[in-house]
């Protein structure tokens, strides 16, 4: 944000404003805070991790740029979950990934066995080279927004109110059944969906 947009933020909250050399001394310290958290050692093991990417509009050399932000959330043995960190590039690509999932493991990142992300080819490659051995799960957000691409618009809610039947059942033999009978209510658009979504 511009310093002319946080003065007049600043001034809609009732104050009276601030000045160029009290932004930067408060942007500055933002600087060093959020540097020490993204810089500090990984403690603990982290069993499963998610990965994902959005992106923002940013000024960069005096232009608006669309960028990827990157952040790793990590859930601990106990459920606590950890923002691990996260990154801006200019894209999703394999190098990017890389470099990224690279620098949680040398900040201490250690035992994870699940990776959970969305389908992106660079990502997923990435993902095999850093954490060799773990698994890999779509998420199902990404997943189900895939899938409700390729199925006509007044089918939408009902096969999504169906396919998240599939994903609250207590465990596999339970989602596979349910996966059979979701087949069965919903036929040709879900298996449609299906195919294109592969």
């Amino acid at each position: 944000m511009s310093t002319r947009r946080v003065d007049e933020r600043v001034k809609a909250l009732g104050l009276t404003g601030i000045d160029k050399s009290a932004m930067s001394r408060i942007s500055q310290q933002l600087d060093e805070t959020v540097r020490r958290f993204r810089e500090r050692k990984l403690e603990g093991t982290y069993p499963s991790i998610w990965l994902d990417a959005l992106y923002f509009k940013v000024r960069q050399n005096h232009r608006i740029v669309s960028q990827a932000v990157v952040i790793a959330i990590g859930v601990k043995e106990t459920g606590e979950r950890d923002i691990l960190g996260f990154d801006s590039g200019a894209s999703e690509e394999h190098v990017f990934w890389l470099a990224f999932l690279r620098s949680l493991m040398e900040r201490g990142l250690q035992g994870v066995q699940l990776v959970i992300s969305d389908a992106h080819t660079g990502l997923k490659a990435a993902i095999g080279a850093v954490f060799q051995g773990a698994s890999w799960q779509w998420c199902r957000v990404h997943c189900l927004r895939n899938l409700l691409a390729h199925v006509p618009q007044s089918d939408k809610a009902m096969v999504a109110a169906a396919v998240r039947t599939i994903f609250a059942q207590p465990n596999r033999p339970a989602a596979s059944q349910q996966l059979q009978e979701v087949e069965k209510r919903t036929g040709r658009t879900l298996a449609k969906g299906c195919q294109r979504t592969r």
